[in-house]
């Protein structure tokens, strides 16, 4: 099997999460049983069946769309703490 610790301290990276040493051992276990599982499906010939965009045959409720009015840009930055002549200012928040 692969390096799980590895696999998990990568993702964990680019998910910008930090965990403590028990919690990446738990994670690297509870990965390795879905790398298992991934393998154990693997083993079944699957080319014929077709693949599947979407589960059941619900498409979802359909409306019209209507066009209500919306605010205006001053109204929606009005109770802004930090603005500027368009837009909503925030902190950054990616480091990297």
């Amino acid at each position: 099997m692969e390096n799980t610790k590895q696999i998990v301290e990568r993702v964990a990276e680019l998910s910008r999460l930090s965990f403590t040493e028990n919690e990446l051992e738990v994670f690297e276990q509870q990965f390795g049983k879905i790398l298992d599982y991934i393998k154990t499906i693997e083993q079944y010939e699957l080319s014929a069946i077709e693949p599947l965009s979407q589960v059941g045959n619900n498409t979802g409720a359909q409306r019209e769309d209507i066009v209500f009015p919306s605010l205006s840009v001053d109204e929606a930055l009005s109770n802004a703490p930090k603005r500027n002549e368009t837009f909503f200012k925030v902190p950054k928040v990616i480091q990297k």
